[in-house]
């Protein structure tokens, strides 16, 4: 059971009209026009209508456009998101009320306060891949127990950077007696740092659901009284300084407004400047910094200018005294989709407080 109950989940929808409902035999062309016209639709019948309502929708939306135009490409997606969450699923003490559904064990523990409701159809397939990864768990490089990540939690899903900072920990000979994880998602970077030897770690994120999974999980890797866990934007909350800072952010800009794991995907306008700004005052002296990223926004051309290079070239707050490249593994034959990551590496930053910083403090 979840101690802590502060946790974000898909809201029950309340249609604001008479909702249409499509079963299995209706026509799929119309019910994707009435999505598409704003209209919710609920599922009668069986769980794969569902799935053969939203292939017409995305047919109906994309068409033929391009997958080569990143930027286009994400922008019709986010019509088809708006279209695909008006088809919704009736949900009865707890188990989805159609015939051939998958079980899902977050509408039990997420929904305490209802018992039948109505959530949108692309909001329960969601429930359900994360349920399927909760059950069986993710192995991470260094790590001796799966990371088992509670519903909404950003986990990696690409292991590139992970092993590069693995590798980087094992080789590091500075004072390992505290360090700072922020944005630590499911925690997986604060594992490793404790695996590595660190006494203490505090890992910090916005998310209440990032809270809750690295909570639960530091009981399995007993790691409970060396970890410090702390609902926080960026240092809000920290109070200590450490050896080591670790950040591993979004590595895409914002297009748009965020919502839900788009915040651990996007980073908003801003959040490099102040993650900067902020994160001199909590390294010690002799502290290091530590950001993990890569370069595919630049090189799916949604970004001039790399922001740890900014930070760098326009302020005399940090220097660089390390910086590790990796080419990144190839997308799955299997996408339609422009592979960026042809020329994607990651990296991996290693800062360190400018002279003038460090004579400061």
């Amino acid at each position: 059971m979840i101690k802590n109950k502060n946790f974000s989940r898909p809201e029950p929808v309340q249609p604001k009209e008479g909702p249409l409902s499509v079963k299995k035999e209706d026509d799929k062309q119309q019910a994707a026009e009435w999505l598409i016209s704003g209209k919710e639709v609920v599922i009668e019948d069986q769980f794969h209508t569902g799935m053969m309502v939203l292939a017409e929708l995305k047919k109906k939306i994309f068409g033929e456009k391009s997958k080569q135009d990143f930027t286009a490409y994400r922008d019709t997606r986010s019509k088809f998101h708006e279209a695909s969450n008006r088809l919704l699923v009736p949900v009865k003490q707890h188990q989805i009320a159609l015939k051939k559904s998958p079980e899902i064990g977050w509408l039990d523990i997420l929904y305490p306060d209802f018992a039948d409701f109505l959530l949108p159809f692309p909001q329960v397939q969601g429930l359900n891949s994360s349920w399927q990864w909760y059950q069986k768990g993710i192995s991470y490089p260094g790590l001796k127990e799966k990371i088992h990540p509670f519903y909404g939690t950003y986990f990696p899903t690409r292991f590139d950077h992970l092993r590069q900072f693995w590798n980087w920990l094992r080789n590091y000979s500075g004072q390992k007696n505290a360090a700072i994880d922020v944005g630590t998602g499911c925690g997986v970077l604060a594992f490793q740092l404790l695996s590595s030897g660190f006494e203490s770690v505090q890992a910090v994120d916005i998310n209440p659901n990032a809270i809750i999974s690295v909570q639960e999980n530091a009981e399995r890797f007993e790691f409970e009284g060396q970890l410090d866990i702390r609902q926080s934007d960026l240092f809000e909350k920290c109070d200590a300084k450490v050896d080591l800072i670790v950040f591993n952010p979004p590595w895409l800009p914002a297009q748009k407004e965020r919502s839900g794991l788009d915040e651990a995907i996007y980073y908003e306008p801003g959040l490099f400047e102040r993650f900067f700004g902020q994160a001199g005052e909590y390294l010690q002296k002799e502290g290091k910094l530590v950001l993990l990223f890569s370069n595919l926004a630049e090189r799916s051309g949604l970004q001039e200018q790399h922001p740890v290079e900014r930070e760098l070239s326009n302020h005399n707050r940090f220097k660089k005294t390390e910086l590790l490249k990796k080419k990144a593994a190839r997308s799955s034959k299997k996408t339609k989709r422009r592979d960026h990551r042809k020329k994607e590496f990651v990296e991996l930053w290693v800062l360190e407080r400018s002279e003038s910083t460090s004579k400061i403090t």
